[in-house]
């Protein structure tokens, strides 16, 4: 490409800095995905698209956010080409950048921010403000009215590099994705569960998988299990605990299995499974997984 879009250009700096991006099309969406990957299950054999777990070989920016990357001759390759053509914006990966972005989507949602979150670097957008947090968490869209979380598994527009110093990820955020969890369904009780416990490297000194592995793995089998508002998320949970088992049965160890098992637990108490059976499907699940191990 002798001319390279505009877009293009501003993804190559935001890639040579570590930022993983992707392209979106008119209505600033991802393009969709190609022939391979659009099937059900996708022929490519699946990125982590919240779908189909593995590795993608496809070339095409497919899989919306899982497309995103830092790789420059991905993002000038000849299958690319066409698609930065066509491309308006570009986005990017806040989680795989290491990132949480809280998108605030009107003046309420800014001002509630002003009062309640520490300072941080804001991004002025259409109706709101980004504020950019350093540190990674689950996404979540309706935390609170015009609040949504883009980190792991979500792309957020690229609005430019904003204004101010960029805080550490606070407590005060995190929360947020835990009250939410924790909602009760329709006529449910709510649960006597403690605060929630999250996995993260601290307790997985053993573990030879990578942080952005692991918590991509555990939030796609989260929501898989809140996914299940009517029935089977005791049973779903159940499998969710022993496939994540099963990924580290070669670890050294620790890998931080309980952590991840509190996690499932709490998916599933918050779709209205009584937490004693919640705790005890989770522990079969991991259990199941060290005894076909062995």
């Amino acid at each position: 490409m002798s001319e390279r879009p505009e877009v293009l250009r501003v993804a190559l700096a935001l890639a040579a800095a570590g930022v993983p991006v992707l392209p979106l099309r008119a209505g600033k969406v991802p393009f969709g995905n190609c022939r391979t990957c659009a099937g059900s299950p996708p022929r490519c054999g699946g990125r982590p698209n919240m779908k189909t777990p593995g590795p993608c070989d496809c070339p095409m920016p497919c899989h919306a956010w899982a497309a995103a990357t830092t790789d420059p001759h991905t993002l000038t390759s000849p299958v690319w080409a066409p698609v930065w053509r066509q491309a308006v914006a570009v986005a990017y990966h806040p989680g795989g950048a290491g990132l949480t972005v809280v998108d605030l989507d009107n003046a309420a949602a800014v001002a509630w921010a002003r009062e309640t979150l520490p300072a941080t670097r804001t991004v002025p957008t259409t109706r709101g403000e980004h504020w950019l947090y350093r540190g990674a968490m689950a996404s979540s869209n309706a935390v609170r009215p015009g609040v949504d979380i883009k980190s792991a598994m979500q792309y957020a527009r690229w609005l430019g590099p904003g204004t101010g110093h960029m805080a550490v990820l606070p407590a005060v955020v995190r929360d947020l994705l835990v009250k939410e969890d924790t909602t009760t369904g329709r006529g449910q009780v709510v649960s006597s569960l403690p605060s929630r416990t999250l996995w993260d490297r601290s307790v997985a000194t053993g573990c030879r998988h990578t942080e952005r592995y692991v918590r991509t793995g555990l939030e796609r089998g989260l929501a898989l299990v809140r996914a299940r508002t009517e029935s089977g998320a005791g049973s779903q949970a159940f499998g969710v605990a022993r496939f994540l088992a099963a990924q580290h049965t070669a670890c050294p160890g620790p890998c931080g299995l309980a952590a991840i098992g509190e996690e499932i637990v709490t998916a599933a108490v918050s779709v209205g499974v009584p937490e004693m059976y919640a705790r005890r499907a989770v522990a079969n699940g991991l259990q199941m997984a060290v005894e076909r191990a062995a």
